[in-house]
């Protein structure tokens, strides 16, 4: 092209660049061959700030042999997505200023407080709620031009409405409409009051006052907009000046010039074609008058190939009845059409979230390895996004996103969002220690938090602040009392008086400030702390008089400010990986695109729900419907998947829910299927992402797994005391034993340990130990002490009146069932051992080996004696008992038998063994059980010598020095007992990676 053959042509001007071709790359070239000199004086507008940014980057890469003056690149602001437009702020001298976002959403909100027909009383958060979407109605309001006043009020007394089918509308939609009518009157009042005006009006009229100047004064310099579709009556304007000025021209982003004029006369709002039809419409401008853009017009067939399978398959619904004809249409030119539309073009489907952004991210790292070669993620999932960009920094790598990240993602966000759970719960020990922990904050180095943790936090859940205190004091930590005193102190900034949501923002950033490091400045540093500073600042501004009800309705409204506050910090990414949302890859191209999330309700995505406004109602304002902006994401599609090399990736579930491929995704298949060809799938590539997750076949020895421990300490070292239950561990999880009598490790409770059943365990244990010790009444008398004695166990135990309402009701219940079991027993008045301890000594070579028990419940009847234990939980299986694996009362028997017990052993040996009887006291019934296996059918004397005999085998075992306590021996029961010191064992190494040199011979059954 020569200097100026752009504006030869007459006016108007409009061109189009088609799918598939770099659009940047193209508009810069073009307007480099064209503008020669004259390319600085030029202004481009595009559709976002990021497409400005890029169209630089085409330009630089146009020119790299020698200098460049770029043009004037401003984005024209696709309002419909909130893009602020050029600076337009000389042509609004005389208006009222634009009222802030948060601004409005607070004023809006204090509107429908006052005048929302609701039976529920609205609060504050949501009031919020319903201002965001009043204030997507009042942005469509004035996006499309539309002067609603009317419209509602028909919507609300018009009788004839009834034949257009909103008459009946529900009572829901009747109290909206009624509702809207008043706030279309009321807030320009309001605005008026403040001075101000809605943003979103403002920004119209700055668009319609550049026409006017426009329309008045040409500009004698180039006017080029690209990219855009022009969906809002503003920007549609402005395109249809521009392309009738002297050096104005208009490019579209790939309307298609083949379709057939019968199908183009079908296309509707939800076509990728749609938007760009009315815009043409608008200006009775026909596609014959469109010209291709000098700088694509190249031969291309791939390209040309891979848009007419496209454009095909992504047909109005009407018109697919023509499929096999345009099929054998194709074919007609070329046998292998469908099959070139199709080369490049891979479709890959994983399972889950996990699995598909472990495919993205190593299809992206693979493109690194070809020199030059760019990959972009096109996606409008953000979530999948992050996952991605996680994925990718296992090489270190870092893409260009423009989603950024949450603020809650950030250390500031996460320890405001700790602080904000504090406020509900001050005292839940997590929590706390989640917050004081935190790097951010000034307690987070002190050596008095750890004594903190272990002595004040640990173990059952605090009630308040005097409790911590005291548990400190009694371990007479007093270091870390006072570094508790000093926290307890900035908690009291928080329980100053609040009424508005000014009050509750000042209060906790105030409180934030006492906890942080360097007197909170160090919350405040970074992209992320100035977010969170700027965000806190509007709200304490904006959200004066503005009442908040209590604290939970205000840390919910902090929440959501805080996940949906964006941080875009910038900073080292990798210049040839980007991440992009839909409506930003508009223009982009790469080498290599990934189109994810390509699942129903993602992309597309759903209609969102409109708590004021019906379709039908919509309809009858004049807004556009919401199949409008799903032809705007076909579009974006067609535009994705018409580049040379395209990955679409779908995944049969997200975050665990069935997916359904997207309706442009079945299209597609539906046409290639029916042309005999499939679309191409690459699936090794699900496999070399498995592998990486996966194990090694060839592990290096810094990677293998630990295997199962098996300690084996000097024999001097080993215990010679255990009781019996410590015998059962020995049997299952010797390491346990190794771990707490050699090691002499002791467990720490949990924070927040939920002892109420331990502690209700204990309470009803106590009262059977009483009821058989006082010799209780039995019958109604009986059920009552029974219930008075648990009553004031529980007490004991320092359950909570919550926690006792929840148990009071069962009391009756057991308390029968106990007195039926307890009227059994006391049949022929037998003599009772109440909780007393008994010992065994068992010789072995270094020394005398003591074993000990203490036994719930011992009965000598003129039969024998019985052993009882009481079983607040399930009682174990006869078959596990006579295995040896739960020896307890057939080692209690065993001491009764052979060792000391209370003083009265002659007696027992007198009268022999009786039963083995474990009892179980559930919440609302009492079952025994007697240790006896109808295949294993020994008594109680041959069950106590066969537990010995396995005990001093076992215990000879251990007094080889080769012998080690073995990790889990009998690992079936871990699930049903998890072990204390299964993370020092590194239970998940050997237990879940495999333990590859493990000997299957130690393990041991039933």
């Amino acid at each position: 092209m020569k200097s100026r053959d752009l504006f030869v042509t007459p006016a108007p001007r409009w061109y189009s660049i088609a799918s598939g071709r770099p659009f940047l790359d193209d508009l810069a070239r073009g307007l480099c061959e064209v503008l020669g000199e004259e390319l600085p004086h030029a202004l481009i507008l595009t559709p976002t700030r990021r497409g400005a940014r890029q169209m630089a980057h085409a330009f630089t890469d146009q020119c790299r042999a020698k200098a460049l003056l770029l043009p004037q690149v401003r984005a024209l602001g696709d309002l419909e997505e909130g893009e602020p437009p050029f600076d337009l702020e000389h042509l609004g001298l005389d208006l009222p200023p634009a009222l802030s976002s948060t601004r409005r959403r607070f004023e809006l909100a204090k509107l429908i407080k006052a005048h929302y027909e609701s039976d529920v009383a609205l609060n504050a958060r949501t009031a919020l709620e319903l201002a965001d979407s009043l204030a997507k109605f009042f942005d469509s309001l004035a996006l499309e031009e539309v002067d609603a006043s009317e419209r509602l009020d028909r919507l609300v007394h018009d009788p004839d409405l009834l034949h257009e089918g909103l008459g009946a509308l529900a009572e829901h939609w009747q109290v909206s409409a009624r509702f809207l009518a008043i706030a279309v009157d009321l807030w320009p009042k309001r605005l008026a009051e403040l001075d101000m005006m809605d943003p979103s009006q403002r920004l119209v009229t700055l668009i319609h006052r550049l026409g006017d100047q426009w329309e008045k004064t040409p500009p004698t310099h180039p006017v080029i907009v690209a990219g855009t579709t022009g969906t809002t009556p503003a920007t549609a304007r402005l395109m249809g000046l521009v392309s009738r000025f002297e050096q104005g021209a208009v490019v579209l982003p790939g309307l298609d010039l083949s379709l057939a004029e019968e199908v183009w006369e079908q296309v509707g709002d939800s076509h990728p074609q749609g938007a760009m039809k009315s815009l043409l419409d608008r200006h009775r401008v026909t596609r014959q008058d469109v010209r291709t853009w000098p700088a694509s017009i190249e031969a291309d067939r791939a390209r040309h190939a891979r848009r007419r399978v496209l454009n095909e398959a992504l047909r109005p619904a009407e018109a697919t009845k023509d499929w096999r004809t345009q099929i054998a249409a194709l074919k007609a030119g070329s046998e292998d059409a469908i099959r070139d539309g199709l080369s490049g073009l891979t479709h890959i489907e994983g399972r889950n979230d996990e699995e598909v952004a472990a495919v993205i991210a190593l299809l992206m790292r693979e493109a690194l390895e070809r020199p030059g070669q760019t990959a972009a993620l096109v996606t409008p999932d953000i979530t999948l996004s992050r996952r991605v960009t996680a994925r990718l920094s296992r090489w270190g790598l870092r893409p260009d996103s423009s989603a950024g990240d949450a603020l809650v993602h950030s250390p500031v966000g996460r320890f405001l969002h700790s602080l904000l759970d504090l406020v509900l719960e001050p005292f839940d020990a997590v929590r706390l220690l989640s917050l004081l922990k935190h790097p951010l904050s000034r307690f987070a180095e002190k050596r008095e938090i750890n004594t903190l943790e272990i002595k004040g936090l640990r173990g059952a859940k605090p009630r308040d602040a005097d409790e911590v205190l005291s548990r400190l004091t009694k371990a007479e930590a007093f270091e870390a009392a006072a570094l508790w005193q000093d926290y307890i102190q900035t908690h009291t900034i928080w329980t100053a008086q609040k009424t508005d949501l000014s009050d509750y923002v000042r209060a906790l950033t105030q409180w934030a400030e006492a906890l942080g490091t360097h007197e909170g400045e160090a919350l405040w540093s970074g992209a992320a702390g100035a977010a969170a500073s700027a965000l806190l600042a509007d709200l304490i501004t904006e959200g004066r008089d503005f009442r908040v009800e209590d604290d939970q309705v205000f840390v919910d409204i902090l929440r959501r400010a805080l996940r949906t506050c964006t941080v875009r910090t910038g900073g080292y990414t990798h210049p040839r990986l980007t991440v992009l949302g839909a409506i930003e890859a508009r223009m982009f191209s790469a080498d290599r695109l990934i189109l994810a999330g390509l699942e129903e309700g993602v992309w597309p995505q759903a209609a969102e729900i409109d708590p004021f406004l019906s379709r039908p109602m919509r309809k009858a304002l004049g807004l556009p419907s919401p199949e409008r902006r799903t032809g705007l994401s076909a579009h974006d599609f067609v535009q994705g998947a018409s580049q040379p090399e395209v990955w679409m990736v779908t995944r049969q579930r997200r975050e665990g829910e069935p997916q359904v491929k997207s309706r442009w995704l079945w299209r597609l298949e539906t046409l290639t299927t029916g042309a005999g060809e499939h679309l191409p799938t690459q699936p090794h590539w699900l496999d070399w992402a498995r592998r990486m997750d996966g194990p090694l076949t060839l592990v290096p020895e810094a990677l293998k797994p630990a295997t199962r421990p098996q300690p084996a300490p000097p024999v001097e070292a080993r215990p010679l005391q255990l009781p019996v239950t410590q015998v059962e561990m020995l049997e299952r999880d010797p390491y346990a034993v190794y771990a707490r009598y050699v090691l002499r490790l002791k467990p720490l409770d949990r924070p927040n340990e939920p002892f109420e059943a331990l502690r209700r365990g204990t309470a009803i244990h106590a009262v059977a130990e009483a009821f058989a010790a006082d010799d209780m009444p039995l019958g109604e008398a009986g059920i009552k002490a029974f219930c008075d004695l648990l009553e004031a166990q529980l007490r004991a135990e320092n359950l909570s009146e919550a926690q006792l309402a929840l148990q009071r009701p069962l009391f009756s219940l057991l308390a029968r069932e106990y007195v039926a079991f307890e009227t059994e027993r006391r049949v022929g008045r037998p003599s009772l051992l109440i909780e007393q301890s008994g010992s065994l000594t068992i010789d072995l070579p270094r020394g005398a080996f003591t074993l000990t028990a203490k036994a719930d419940r011992v009965e000598i009847h003129e039969r024998g004696v019985d052993v009882i234990d009481f079983k607040t939980g399930q009682p174990p299986s006869p078959k596990a008992v006579i295995a040896g694996f739960y020896p307890q009362l057939t080692l209690t028997a065993a001491i009764l038998k052979y060792g000391t017990f209370g003083g009265f052993e002659a007696l027992h040996r007198e009268k022999g063994l009786g039963e083995l009887i474990y009892v179980r006291l559930g919440q609302d019934v009492v079952k025994p059980r007697a240790v006896f296996d109808k295949k294993n059918p020994l008594s109680a004397d041959e069950m106590a010598e066969r537990a010995l005999k396995r005990l001093k085998t076992r215990l000879m075992q251990y007094e080889d020095p080769k012998q080690g306590y073995l990790s889990w021996r009998a690992p079936q029961y871990r699930l049903e007992r998890g072990g204390d010191y299964d993370q020092l064992a590194r239970l998940y190494e050997w237990h879940v990676l495999g333990d590859r040199d493990a000997d299957p011979a130690t393990e041991e059954g039933e």
